[in-house]
Protein backbone atom coordinates (compact mmCIF):
# COMPACT_ATOMS: atom_id res chain seq x y z
CA UNK A 1 0.00 0.00 0.00
CA UNK A 2 1.57 3.34 -1.03
CA UNK A 3 1.35 5.99 1.89
CA UNK A 4 -0.88 8.83 1.26
CA UNK A 5 2.14 11.45 1.61
CA UNK A 6 3.71 9.76 -1.45
CA UNK A 7 0.76 10.02 -3.81
CA UNK A 8 -0.12 14.01 -2.01
CA UNK A 9 1.57 16.95 -1.61
CA UNK A 10 1.02 18.94 1.61
CA UNK A 11 -1.31 21.66 2.30
CA UNK A 12 1.49 23.79 1.82
CA UNK A 13 3.87 21.83 -0.70
CA UNK A 14 7.01 22.42 1.72
CA UNK A 15 7.31 20.19 4.41
CA UNK A 16 10.36 19.17 5.75
CA UNK A 17 9.00 15.50 6.76
CA UNK A 18 7.52 12.31 5.11
CA UNK A 19 6.43 9.41 6.75
CA UNK A 20 8.02 6.50 8.05
CA UNK A 21 6.74 3.96 5.54
CA UNK A 22 7.16 6.53 2.29
CA UNK A 23 11.10 6.84 3.46
CA UNK A 24 11.23 3.05 3.82
CA UNK A 25 9.95 2.79 0.00
CA UNK A 26 12.32 5.28 -1.02
CA UNK A 27 15.18 3.70 1.00
CA UNK A 28 16.08 0.75 -1.58
CA UNK A 29 16.34 3.35 -4.64
CA UNK A 30 18.66 6.07 -2.11
CA UNK A 31 20.67 3.10 -1.16
CA UNK A 32 21.52 2.06 -4.72
CA UNK A 33 21.52 5.49 -6.25
CA UNK A 34 24.26 6.93 -3.40
CA UNK A 35 26.20 3.40 -3.87
CA UNK A 36 25.56 2.67 0.47
CA UNK A 37 24.61 -0.68 1.83
CA UNK A 38 20.73 -0.15 2.66
CA UNK A 39 21.45 -1.21 6.19
CA UNK A 40 23.21 2.43 6.17
CA UNK A 41 20.15 4.18 4.96
CA UNK A 42 17.79 2.33 7.33
CA UNK A 43 19.75 3.18 10.27
CA UNK A 44 20.21 7.15 9.08
CA UNK A 45 16.35 7.20 8.50
CA UNK A 46 15.66 5.97 12.26
CA UNK A 47 18.11 8.28 12.99
CA UNK A 48 16.00 10.94 11.49
CA UNK A 49 12.20 9.70 12.38
CA UNK A 50 10.75 11.90 15.26
CA UNK A 51 7.91 10.82 17.24
CA UNK A 52 4.63 12.40 17.71
CA UNK A 53 4.19 16.13 18.94
CA UNK A 54 3.96 15.69 22.42
CA UNK A 55 3.78 11.93 22.15
CA UNK A 56 0.29 11.65 21.62
CA UNK A 57 -0.82 14.08 18.87
CA UNK A 58 0.26 14.08 14.74
CA UNK A 59 2.14 11.49 12.94
CA UNK A 60 5.88 10.47 13.26
CA UNK A 61 7.79 12.03 10.70
CA UNK A 62 11.04 11.48 8.64
CA UNK A 63 12.99 15.18 8.72
CA UNK A 64 14.06 14.79 4.72
CA UNK A 65 16.64 17.77 4.85
CA UNK A 66 18.60 16.36 8.31
CA UNK A 67 18.26 13.01 5.96
CA UNK A 68 19.61 14.33 3.09
CA UNK A 69 22.11 16.52 5.03
CA UNK A 70 23.31 13.14 6.57
CA UNK A 71 23.81 11.15 3.24
CA UNK A 72 25.88 14.26 1.61
CA UNK A 73 28.03 14.12 4.58
CA UNK A 74 28.85 10.25 4.37
CA UNK A 75 29.56 10.83 0.33
CA UNK A 76 32.42 13.45 1.30
CA UNK A 77 33.40 11.01 3.60
CA UNK A 78 34.00 7.89 1.02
Amino acid sequence: QVPVDAANTSASGIDPDISPANADIQAHRVAAVRRLPLSQVDSLVSKYTHGRGLGFSGEPGVNVLQLNLALDRLRGST
